[in-house]
């Protein structure tokens, strides 16, 4: 199978990125250059995709009592979750489950996504 392009590779990684609830909605320059890097890194999108899910499912868990979460201003805030799930990648199972929790919360995000680029 061949690798996608850089280009495809980013544009769905910040796409992905602006489905996440709680974002500021645009992607900065700063997103793009570490897109670029999760791709000169060979980051599987189902590692970003599984950040992108647990985060939202971390986020969206906090009791109601608490003050609300700032917004996600950079992609960087997902860097560790990503490193995290790198080190120990989730069960595919668990991110299905994320994926059905989240479908109201974040549909565009809980939807599958089609890990094979052009």
């Amino acid at each position: 199978m061949a690798l996608p392009s850089c280009d495809s590779y980013v544009q769905r990684v910040l796409d992905l990125f602006k489905a996440v609830p709680g974002t500021l909605g645009y992607v900065r320059a700063t997103d793009r250059r570490l897109a670029v890097v999760f791709y000169q890194k060979n980051t599987p999108l189902e590692i970003i995709h599984a950040a992108f899910l647990l985060a939202v499912a971390r986020r969206t868990s906090r009791p109601s009592n608490e003050e609300p979460l700032p917004p996600i201003a950079s992609l960087y805030y997902f860097k560790p979750i990503i490193r995290e799930l790198l080190n120990s990648p989730p069960d595919p199972t668990y991110i299905d489950y994320l994926c059905s929790r989240l479908a109201e919360r974040a549909p565009k995000l809980a939807t599958p996504i089609d890990h094979h680029l052009p």
